[in-house]
């Protein structure tokens, strides 16, 4: 005798996991899981203590040793903060504490503070290829950056408007350009266009839709991984044999050529790169900048040629008031290279120091700049002129300066045309467009 209905699959109880207690401000989780408190950053620290009895006994310390140190003091260098002590990045720390020390140095006398501006260049340059070439990420450039900005305002309130030289105007306009220029960097800070990973979305397709490249273009078609839109992802990347590889639509130049990323497994649209420091493919992507430790692409790079236009505008039109006021009867191009007296008082020292410190800085994004609107100009990008150099299929001019690929160009206007409407909507790009 049966009973319908009767026999009812028996739910299974969900396991319920012990709550863990709540972080106080000085409480966080380390590296190995285990609850851990500020208080005991410097005790059990094995290959520390080793370290030191090698070094008093005049004994060379292992290379892991060191790296291993390295690790367990980022991991324990933490704040205090609600629901638990927050991790500072160990690459912030050095700008805060060596950049003041070592302008203020450079005050003391002329030739120190030649060699702290000569030094300082070379120091820089130095931990960006050292960086580079172990391919991470550090925040020391943003750092150097925001500080530089905060810490040159504070010298000019503190040591040259005190002097009555700089009216309220003058002063209202460069507190709106420094305040500008942070602005336009927090933009372009954000997402430059990273293209996401249909296998990273699969655990939630039922919550959201994963856009894919049309073959016909690169308008954007919505639909699910396993849906067929104009050339389904499963006929396009589904086999095992084109990962690692490149892969072209081959045919006629209407067709579109789609590389395959392995590491982000997605099919990437024209004139998108993987960045090796981000971990990720970037739409349209021009350069990984060190300054934003972001990448620019076609989100943000409008954003980011207006905080280098902001910057030099707001660096240029404080050098002037500083120079004015410090070396007062004389040029600026003059005063830069002939202001006598100047070391003889410690005020105007320092802001002399800190007005070629500027000039550096300032030197360099102009550079930068210069660049930029080359290529914006050219409508080609920092990673493709630097493929045509290596691959040597780009026209060089002006001594290298000037890189045209002639592949996208339509010319000056439109190639502005075109950058002032990136990141609104997708570009129907023409069939020369095509990689």
């Amino acid at each position: 005798m049966t009973l319908k209905g009767s026999m009812k699959p028996a739910k299974k109880k969900k396991t319920q996991e012990p709550e863990l207690e709540p972080l106080c401000c000085c409480e966080y989780i380390d590296r190995n899981g285990e609850k851990n408190h500020v208080a005991a950053c410097l005790c059990d620290c094995q290959d520390l203590d080793e370290s030191c009895e090698r070094w008093i006994q005049c004994k060379s310390v292992q290379p892991e040793t060191c790296e291993r140190i390295v690790d367990t003091v980022s991991d324990r260098l933490r704040i205090p903060w609600l629901r638990g002590a927050r991790k500072v990045n160990l690459s912030i720390v050095p700008p805060l504490i060596v950049l003041p020390v070592l302008l203020h140095v450079a005050s003391w006398h002329f030739l120190l503070g030649v060699l702290v501006l000569i030094s300082l260049p070379v120091l820089a340059l130095w931990y960006y290829y050292l960086t580079h070439r172990r391919k991470e990420r550090t925040l020391f450039f943003l750092s150097l950056g925001l500080f530089s900005l905060g810490y040159m305002y504070y010298v000019f309130l503190q040591e040259v408007v005190p002097r009555g030289r700089v009216g309220p105007t003058q002063l209202a306009v460069l507190t709106c350009g420094l305040l500008l220029v942070l602005l336009a960097l927090y933009r372009a800070k954000k997402n430059p266009g990273y293209l996401r990973s249909p296998a990273s979305s699969d655990s939630s397709l039922s919550n959201s839709q994963i856009e894919y490249p049309n073959r016909k273009g690169h308008e954007k078609t919505k639909g699910f991984s396993g849906a067929d839109t104009s050339g389904s992802l499963n006929n396009r990347t589904g086999k095992d044999d084109l990962k690692g590889s490149s892969r072209m639509v081959a045919g006629s130049p209407t067709e579109v050529k789609e590389d395959w990323c392995a590491k982000c497994q997605l099919v990437r649209p024209a004139r998108a790169w993987h960045c090796r420091l981000c971990g990720v493919c970037v739409r349209r992507m021009d350069h990984h900048c060190v300054w934003i430790n972001s990448c620019v692409g076609e989100s943000n790079h409008q954003a980011f040629i207006l905080a280098l236009l902001i910057f030099l505008l707001t660096s240029v039109y404080g050098i002037t008031l500083t120079l004015d006021t410090i070396c007062r009867g004389r040029s600026v191009f003059t005063a830069l290279f002939y202001c006598p007296g100047v070391y003889t008082d410690y005020s105007s020292a320092l802001s002399f120091t800190c007005v070629w410190y500027s000039v550096i800085i300032t030197a360099g994004m102009a550079y930068i700049f210069l660049t930029q609107v080359i290529n914006i100009s050219y409508n080609v990008t920092e990673r493709e002129v630097q493929q045509a150099l290596r691959q040597k299929t780009g026209r060089r001019r002006l001594c290298g300066l000037i890189v045209d690929t002639g592949q996208y160009s339509r010319g000056f206007l439109r190639n502005w045309l075109q950058f002032s409407t990136l990141g609104t909507q997708v570009a129907q790009h023409p069939a020369e467009d095509i990689v």
